[in-house]
């Protein structure tokens, strides 16, 4: 019998939600995902401290005060992404400045700036995911990009009035958070839940029938998980990215995975159509709750870190 991951492998593309080098040659997914938290996480770790001083190095004699630090933070963020691509066969997503998340100018620019260097290191813009925060400057932003042919991830997603702004901007793939949206109604109504009831995996099932009722090409990623149940629900989405702990529990179970999602039982489905400008879909977002508030707080955690690595890394120069 093959394993869980095996078999989930067999239906959904798994992504490994991690910058640790170890991990994505164990588990060898076909693509990997960062963010500043695990990058600030993976730059500490004595293993990688090649990878900030190359970054310091290079720009050292180029630039100096903060213009230096932004340099090499840039460099850092890409120099983790190449590393992860001579071992994934498929995508990387970088993520962009969270404090970028409401100028869609400025989204735009760094979209354009780090697929710049991917390209004069050799990689195909093909092999990278832009990743935004599913805000409407975010989104916005990544309709740009897509019209460049710059592929975008839209992340921080955690209502169908985000998903749907995104499909129709074309983007190639968005990041609902499972976990996330799991935690905050646990939080409200101080109990648990179980795989199939968890709020954050029937969200993202939503999402996945609403795309595949009306032919929308832009993929969706399960993210952020707290346990194995909410994967096993979500098997058959396009992709699920999963962090090692958890990649490391469906490689040790032989236990028989169902496949839980699929086009046909999506195009079954009785959901309607959501017609969407940008007034709706601030109000939509402003009467639910639980997205503005782990989207704005998602934002908030992703720039703490963000401020820890430049910290980190402006005491080294």
């Amino acid at each position: 019998m093959s394993t869980q991951l095996d078999q989930l492998k067999q239906f959904t593309v798994v992504v490994a939600d991690t910058g640790d080098f170890a991990s994505l040659k164990q588990f060898a997914p076909r693509d990997a995902t960062t963010n500043p938290s695990l990058i600030l996480k993976a730059a500490q770790m004595p293993e990688y401290q090649f990878l900030v001083a190359k970054a310091i190095a290079d720009n050292q004699a180029q630039a100096s005060g903060k213009e230096l630090l932004a340099h090499v933070l840039d460099d850092l963020t890409i120099l983790f992404g190449l590393e992860i691509l001579k071992i994934v066969p498929g995508r990387v997503s970088t993520e962009v400045d969270a404090n970028l998340s409401f100028d869609a100018a400025a989204l735009v620019a760094k979209g354009r700036h780090f697929i710049s260097i991917y390209e004069k290191n050799g990689i195909a813009r093909e092999r990278i995911l832009i990743k935004i925060a599913s805000t409407w400057e975010g989104i916005r932003a990544a309709e740009v990009l897509q019209r460049d042919g710059i592929n975008c991830n839209l992340t921080l997603l955690f209502s169908l009035a985000q998903a749907v702004a995104c499909a129709e901007a074309k983007a190639k793939l968005i990041s609902p958070f499972v976990g996330r949206i799991m935690d905050w109604y646990k939080a409200k109504e101080k109990k648990d839940f179980a795989p199939a009831e968890d709020p954050g995996v029937l969200s993202v099932k939503e999402i996945y029938s609403y795309y595949k009722k009306f032919g929308h090409a832009t993929e969706v990623m399960g993210a952020s998980f707290r346990n194995v149940g909410e994967i096993q629900e979500l098997a058959g989405c396009d992709l699920l990215t999963i962090s090692p702990n958890l990649l490391a529990e469906l490689q040790k179970s032989e236990a028989p995975l169902a496949r839980k999602l699929s086009p046909e039982l999506a195009r079954e489905s009785k959901i309607e159509k959501l017609p969407l400008d940008e007034k709706k879909f601030r109000w939509l977002f402003n009467e639910n709750a639980m997205a503005t508030e782990k989207t704005a707080e998602g934002i908030r955690q992703f720039n703490a870190d963000a401020v820890k690595l430049e910290q980190f890394i402006a005491a080294k120069l």
